[in-house]
């Protein structure tokens, strides 16, 4: 049996989290959602999860930190960047931060869900 890929989101305005956590769940994902950073790197070390999306403009650790915190705390875990704030110059620093994906806001939560779910194939694929 597949398992389902587990993701945490981080997105300071709740109802962004919110509206992506329920996508997300519908397209058969695992899904936690947070709006302080602060919070979801606690629950990051607990570990399990398979992706984190967060985004880049954050009061408390901003999506960079929290990009290379979740790094040290999870080594196995693929990275996407959303945000309304994109430059190629945040694009190539959230790159070598250890995100896998970035993606501009407004964005289609079809692009997302696509992009998560080659993701989440590419992770079982190596189980």
């Amino acid at each position: 049996m597949k398992k389902k890929t587990k993701i945490i989101v981080i997105d300071d305005e709740p109802i962004v989290g919110e509206r992506l956590k329920a996508s997300l769940e519908r397209a058969g994902f695992a899904v936690d959602a947070f709006s302080s950073s602060r919070d979801a790197l606690g629950v990051l070390q607990t570990g399990g999860y398979d992706i984190l999306v967060t985004d880049l403009k954050m009061s408390g650790p901003d999506g960079m930190a929290v990009l290379k915190e979740a790094r040290e705390l999870c080594p196995g875990i693929k990275s996407v960047v959303i945000t309304g704030f994109a430059t190629a110059a945040t694009a190539e620093e959230a790159l070598k931060s250890g995100a896998v994906m970035f993606i501009a806001k407004p964005f289609k939560m079809s692009q997302l869900k696509t992009m998560l779910l080659e993701l989440s194939t590419k992770d079982n694929e190596s189980d």
